[in-house]
């Protein structure tokens, strides 16, 4: 998508230079992209403490293999 924007040049320059990135395009979509990882992950950090998950990570992990040898067993029978 094409976007005009009034940036400062040397700002634009010191990010080109921090993410080592060859175009300006390349910086900008860097720099949008650590922003965005940034904010969902304090966003995350602002939940702990508030969702308790009860799982038991042995019946998980019995489900798995219980549907890993379903998968395996139809597959099997269809070659």
């Amino acid at each position: 998508m094409r976007t005009t924007l009034n940036l400062d040049e040397a700002l634009i320059k010191e990010l080109m230079t921090a993410t080592k990135a060859k175009t300006k395009t390349e910086a900008i979509h860097q720099a949008l992209s650590d922003f965005v990882r940034r904010q969902k992950r304090q966003r995350l950090k602002a939940l702990s403490g508030k969702i308790h998950l009860d799982l038991d990570w042995r019946q998980l992990e019995e489900g798995e293999m219980k549907a890993q040898a379903e998968r395996e067993r139809l597959w099997r029978g269809h070659r």
